[in-house]
C-alpha cells in the first residue's frame, strides 16, 4: 500500500450505508489504494461515478432501475465514502486512472460509464486517456475541465476558490459540516427542499470520518492541474457514443456544448426546471433518456 495513506480501510467495520436488496458492497485494490464499490444485478457492466458531496449512494435508486438488464458498480471516488483517503491524488486523470482499473478487474476490461459532477470530470479524463474501457459514455450535470464557469457574480460558482483555499475551507466547516453539505444540497438544486433530513445525514456521515472533507476539497484544489491536461485533448475525437444530461438551473448547454464537439456519436438533452442534481431531481426522466440511449446502436449500425 502507498505510503500516501491517512486513512486506512476498515472493511469489517465500515458501514457503505443503505443498500438497495441483492446489492453487495466490495473492495478492491487499485493503483496503490483500497476503493469501495457497491454492486449488483447481471449482464453488461456499467459504472456509476458520483459527484461532491455524495457517494455511491446517490446512484442506489438508478442501480435498482438497471440492475435486471446490466451489472451495476457504483464507485466511491478516492477519498470519498469507504474509499481510502490519501494525501494527494486528486487530479481527474489519476482518478481516472483508479476508475480504469476498476473497469479492469471488476467489468471485464470495458463497461458503460454513467457520471455527475466530480464524477464527470474523471469520466471526460477516463474517456481520453483510456477510451478503450468505455462502451459509451453519459455525463450528467459536470462541466468539463477547463471550461467551468467560477464566476461569483452569479452567486453559483463562490465555492470553487473557496474549496481550493489552502486549509480555509476545514477551518470554516469544521464542527459545521452536516450543515455545510446540506446547505450545498440544497443550494445547488431548483427546488430548495429536495434532499430529505436523512440523506443529508447520510452524505455528511461520510465525509465527517477522519481526512473526508479535506479529501472532497482536494478533488477543487486539483482542477488547475486537470485544466491543464484538458487543454491537451482539443480536436481528439472520441470513438464512442456519448450522451449529456443538464438540468436547466444547472449546467444547462455549457456541458453538451463542450462534448459535442469531442464525440461525432452525440445526444445532449436538457432538463427545465431541474438543477444539478439531475438523477434526484428528474429521476424518471433521467431514466427514460439512460434507457433510450443505451438502447440504441452506435451510429455506424444506424440506417
Amino acid at each position: 500500500m502507498s505510503n500516501d495513506q491517512v486513512n486506512t480501510v476498515d472493511r469489517t467495520t465500515g458501514n457503505p450505508g443503505p443498500m438497495p436488496k441483492g446489492a453487495r458492497s466490495e473492495f478492491v485494490e487499485v493503483n496503490d489504494i483500497q476503493l469501495h464499490y457497491v454492486t449488483m444485478g447481471s449482464g453488461a457492466p456499467m459504472i456509476l461515478l458520483h459527484g461532491w458531496p455524495q457517494t455511491w449512494w446517490s446512484w442506489r435508486h438508478v442501480m435498482e432501475r438497471f440492475s435486471d438488464r446490466y451489472t451495476v458498480i457504483a464507485a466511491d471516488l478516492r477519498g470519498c465514502g469507504l474509499s481510502e483517503i490519501t494525501k494527494t491524488g486528486y487530479d481527474k486523470a489519476n482518478l481516472a486512472k483508479d476508475i480504469a482499473e476498476l473497469i479492469d478487474k471488476v467489468a471485464g476490461g470495458k463497461a458503460i460509464v454513467v457520471s455527475h459532477d466530480m464524477g464527470g470530470k474523471t469520466s471526460y479524463m477516463l474517456a481520453h486517456l483510456y477510451p478503450d474501457r468505455i462502451e459509451k459514455l453519459v455525463m450528467s450535470d459536470c462541466q468539463v475541465p477547463g471550461k467551468e464557469n467560477p464566476n461569483t457574480l452569479d452567486g453559483r460558482g463562490w465555492h470553487f476558490g473557496f474549496h481550493q483555499a489552502e486549509n480555509f475551507p476545514e477551518m470554516l466547516t469544521e464542527g459545521r459540516e452536516r450543515a455545510y453539505i446540506g446547505a450545498q444540497l440544497h443550494n445547488w438544486s431548483y427546488s430548495k427542499t429536495l434532499f430529505s433530513e436523512e440523506e443529508i445525514t447520510e452524505y455528511a456521515r461520510q465525509y465527517t470520518r477522519p481526512g473526508g472533507m479535506t479529501a472532497g476539497f482536494n478533488l477543487y484544489k486539483a482542477m488547475p492541474q486537470d485544466s491543464a491536461l484538458a487543454e491537451t485533448f482539443h480536436g481528439k475525437p472520441l470513438p464512442f457514443p456519448v450522451m449529456t444530461v443538464a438540468g436547466r438551473h444547472g449546467a444547462n448547454n455549457y456541458l453538451g456544448d463542450a462534448m459535442k464537439l469531442e464525440a461525432s456519436d452525440f445526444v445532449g438533452h436538457i432538463i427545465p426546471d431541474c438543477g444539478h442534481f439531475v438523477v434526484k431531481e428528474a429521476f424518471e426522466e433521467f431514466c427514460a433518456h439512460l434507457d433510450e440511449f443505451l438502447a440504441r446502436p452506435p451510429a455506424g449500425l444506424r440506417n
